[in-house]
């Protein structure tokens, strides 16, 4: 579903992406990880088109994004930190978006999130008033109710609490079953352990380690993957 080849970017004369190759298909979770500074969200940001890559190409479903925003309506994006119009209500907030958006809306899947993660007494409430947690089911509200083929999770369960968590993963993987790719970032390694089909690793702008979660624990020698992914980021500091 998504093909990245050559990839670089550099700001200034700082190079952040350095030669990426990826493809990303559909019907699984990857997960990309890597320390601060190792290039994981400048290469989504591109792949969004939120960044404009300095070389190379990036395709999703066999277009390329070069000049191209109609790809993005295959995408749903959610933001470690969203920012809302704060005078809307979240009821008026999912109207303007259908409004604008349209194409892809799934009612059913709205309702679906909706009661998951009890948002109805929410819903003729100013979005200024709501706390954290609830923006970030509001975020995850957003994203799915549109249905898309593709998803980008930034860190997407910080500030729920663990039975929100639990539905939204619950959900991730439902969509990964009709075979939607889901692409996400995290810091807590125990959850992208347990969500997670593949990972890829970055480091200094480059892809170090890529494959399947059983097989990049196994392959390290270690118990799990917090652990695999230490002993990773040692041994490639210290290359």
């Amino acid at each position: 579903m998504v093909k990245v080849k050559n990839l670089y970017k550099r700001f200034g004369k700082l190079e952040v992406l350095k030669g990426i190759d990826l493809e990303l298909k559909g019907g699984n979770v990857t997960a990309i990880l890597g320390p601060n500074g190792s290039g994981k969200t400048t290469l989504i940001k591109s792949i969004l088109g939120l960044v404009v890559p300095t070389s190379g190409e990036i395709y999703v479903k066999g277009e390329n994004v070069r000049k191209n925003w109609n790809y993005r309506k295959y995408i749903g994006y959610m933001p470690q930190i969203a920012v809302f119009p704060e005078n809307l209500t979240l009821k008026e907030l999912i109207n303007m978006l259908v409004d604008i958006r349209k194409e892809g809306y799934n009612p059913n899947m709205k309702e679906e999130i909706i009661e998951g993660f009890k948002l109805e007494k929410y819903m003729d409430k100013k979005l200024k008033t709501l706390s954290g947690g609830t923006k970030q089911k509001v975020s995850a509200l957003i994203t799915f109710m549109f249905d898309p083929e593709i998803y980008f999770l930034d860190e997407p369960t910080v500030g729920l609490d663990p039975i929100s968590s639990s539905f939204l993963k619950d959900k991730i993987r439902h969509q990964v079953e009709r075979g939607r790719l889901v692409v996400l970032t995290s810091h807590i390694m125990s959850e992208v352990e347990e969500i997670a089909d593949n990972i890829v690793f970055l480091l200094e702008g480059r892809i170090y380690v890529t494959g399947a979660v059983a097989e990049v624990i196994q392959q390290s020698g270690e118990k799990n993957l917090e652990r695999a992914i230490a002993k990773l980021m040692e041994k490639g500091y210290n290359a």
